[in-house]
């Protein structure tokens, strides 16, 4: 794997970081419910399943 593949990676676990960090997701934990789900866990599930997303984007695209 080339270094700007892995580059892309560790962006995205520091974005991820950032993403689930406690103060951000207390932004998140209100009353209501999107689709019958509630907010906390459709952002939790839902920023959890874009990352597996991309990182399966960027190691089958560039994986060599």
């Amino acid at each position: 794997m080339k270094k700007r593949h892995e580059q892309k990676l560790i962006i995205l676990s520091i974005g991820m970081l950032l993403l689930f960090n406690i103060p951000l997701l207390w932004v998140f934990n209100i009353d209501g419910a999107l689709f019958g789900i509630p907010y906390f866990y459709f952002y939790l599930f839902s920023v959890w399943l874009i990352s597996i997303i991309i990182s399966y984007i960027i190691l089958n695209r560039f994986y060599e």
